[in-house]
């Protein structure tokens, strides 16, 4: 017997780019000590606040089956807090609650796409985004994003994109601000993006899970663009914000007919989220934004450390950090891609971060470092990191560069 054509593609027959990240587990399992820079898990775990309301919903009983769509309460607080950063109404019935960002993205392009469709996404993206699209049964179309252009796509790339297809293309996805590039799209470019979404009758899939963490400019939800409130659906979490990734809750907001559907799909894919886990997200949410911005806080510092001391050395170059909790920084003066060179960070300083071709072709000589430990664990991880980087690139200078 053989398993479905439609799990064994979700990789497409090669990597799903999580190699190294294992291998630096493997080391870690095996007592090897790893400064570990890979993933976007927070320092700190959830606040012991929102594990006590959590322990108290569950005590309290509310442990049975939970509303397929999400609690009350939940659906009507997401609807109030998207409508305020947004300007855009919005009302419990725009809201579905799901089991973390991830099916939210899965679910989104259930909804978005039939089999067969083109499915558009940006790259760089974030890991598995082309096997989320494959699992959903489409064609995952990448389009390169541009280092000059500040890796925000061009519409005229996405248009040609659409045409390669045939124009069979049903749904966009973007992120920001983005993983792995920390890019903040702004008012333009987003404006760009809805008006081909509108004119080549796309579905807009906005991953908005790092919306409080932007360093610079601000967080536009498409959602809030003339014209395309109807045809967006926000993914959202409450994994980066809150310090919750093992929670596995988040939400998808949009036009009311298509949550209704999305309800259907969830009965049958989920049948709704413990009750308690959305008591404590009710919980964590209603500690406001300043709360958010106490999670958010040390990333903001610790960018500000990695721009200082990338500014100090001539090898290393980084990616714009407007966003998010990482840096991407581009090695390719080192004369290695980024595989080779995490390999040797791995193996030479016991440093793990992503290799950028885990992310696409458009982050190819680049890696991606998440700024996911202390302070001053995570200074002396780069002093090591650039050193590094300025070593391989006297070997590959030659003698007279010594």
């Amino acid at each position: 017997m053989t398993v479905s054509h439609r799990i064994t593609q979700i990789t497409a027959g090669g990597s799903d780019g999580w190699g190294l990240f294992r291998k630096a587990r493997r080391m870690i399992e095996a007592g090897i000590p790893v400064t570990e820079l890979t993933i976007g898990e927070h320092d700190i775990r959830t606040d012991p606040g929102i594990l006590d309301a959590m322990n108290r919903a569950a005590l309290g009983g509310h442990t049975g089956y939970a509303a397929v769509p999400g609690i009350a309460g939940l659906r009507a607080e997401i609807a109030r807090r998207v409508e305020a950063q947004s300007g855009v109404a919005t009302a419990p019935e725009n809201v579905l609650i799901v089991p973390g960002g991830q099916a939210g993205l899965f679910m989104a392009h259930l909804a978005a796409c039939d089999a067969g469709d083109g499915a558009l996404y940006v790259d760089p993206f974030y890991a598995t985004y082309p096997g989320t699209l494959r699992a959903a049964g489409t064609a995952a179309l990448p389009v390169v994003a541009r280092a000059e252009d500040g890796f925000v796509p061009r519409a005229s790339d996405l248009e040609a994109a659409i045409d390669r297809h045939g124009g069979r293309v049903r749904s966009l996805l973007i992120n920001t601000p983005n993983n792995p590039t920390g890019a903040v799209y702004g008012r333009d470019a987003l404006a760009e993006i809805g008006a081909l979404c509108q004119r080549r009758d796309l579905w807009l899939i906005s991953d908005e899970v790092y919306e409080g963490q932007v360093w610079e400019g601000e967080h536009l939800s498409p959602r809030a663009l003339s014209g395309l409130g109807e045809r967006t659906l926000v993914v959202g979490s409450m994994s980066k914000g809150h310090a919750m990734t093992g929670s596995r809750i988040g939400w998808i907001v949009g036009p009311e007919g298509a949550i209704d559907a999305l309800e259907d799909l969830a009965t049958h894919m989920t049948y709704g989220i413990p009750g308690f886990v959305q008591d404590a997200a009710l919980h964590a949410l209603r500690l406001g934004p300043a709360f958010e911005a106490e999670v958010a806080a040390p990333f903001r510092r610790r960018r500000d450390i990695a721009q200082r001391l990338v500014a100090a050395q001539p090898v290393v170059r980084a990616v714009p950090m407007q966003g998010a909790m990482y840096a991407l920084l581009d090695i390719r003066a080192t004369g290695l891609d980024g595989e080779a060179f995490a390999e040797a960070l791995l193996e030479r300083e016991r440093i793990a971060v992503m290799p950028g071709e885990s992310f696409g072709r458009a982050a190819a000589g680049h890696v991606r470092v998440a700024l996911t430990v202390e302070d001053t664990q995570l200074e002396a991880a780069l002093v090591r990191l650039l050193a590094l980087a300025g070593e391989l690139a006297r070997e590959m200078a030659g003698p007279q560069a010594r």
